[in-house]
């Protein structure tokens, strides 16, 4: 629940078009302090959430957890309006994206979750039963 998995780690890929935009699904990974290299974990993901934000809280962001990385004005624009996690931009792997069903990400994210050790853990399991692979055109 969370910990463990199969034992080995995915190598980074960050692409510039690929950003953490409400509904991505990115990888998770161990923190940089043991993972410089920020491989991907390989059994674990995320779905982003995340806000909306200002400029002035975009600003901050590319200074403060983005180490001076600029964020494309078209990016600044989707954070700005549908929202995101920008910070994690750059950081995290990108491979997914939620394209139907938005609002089951924001279900999901209003779910009444634990407060104790296993913080920010759902109370009752969140299961998907559903997906389906849709292949596009090249992002890159």
């Amino acid at each position: 629940m969370g910990n463990g998995g199969p034992g080995y780690t995915i190598p980074a890929e960050f692409r510039p078009t690929l950003f953490h935009r409400k509904g991505v699904v990115a990888a998770a990974r161990q923190g940089d302090n043991v993972n410089p290299e920020k491989k991907s974990g390989s059994s674990q993901f995320y779905i982003v959430q995340g806000k909306t934000f200002t400029d002035q809280q975009l600003d901050s962001v590319e200074v403060t957890r983005l180490h001076g990385y600029k964020l494309p004005v078209a990016h600044r624009e989707v954070y700005k309006t549908i929202g995101g996690t920008p910070q994690l931009d750059q950081n995290y792997t990108v491979f997914g994206e939620v394209v139907a069903g938005l609002d089951v990400v924001d279900k999901i994210a209003s779910s009444a979750t634990s407060a104790g050790q296993d913080r920010d853990r759902p109370l009752q399991d969140i299961r998907i039963l559903k997906a389906k692979l849709i292949k596009r055109k090249n992002h890159y």
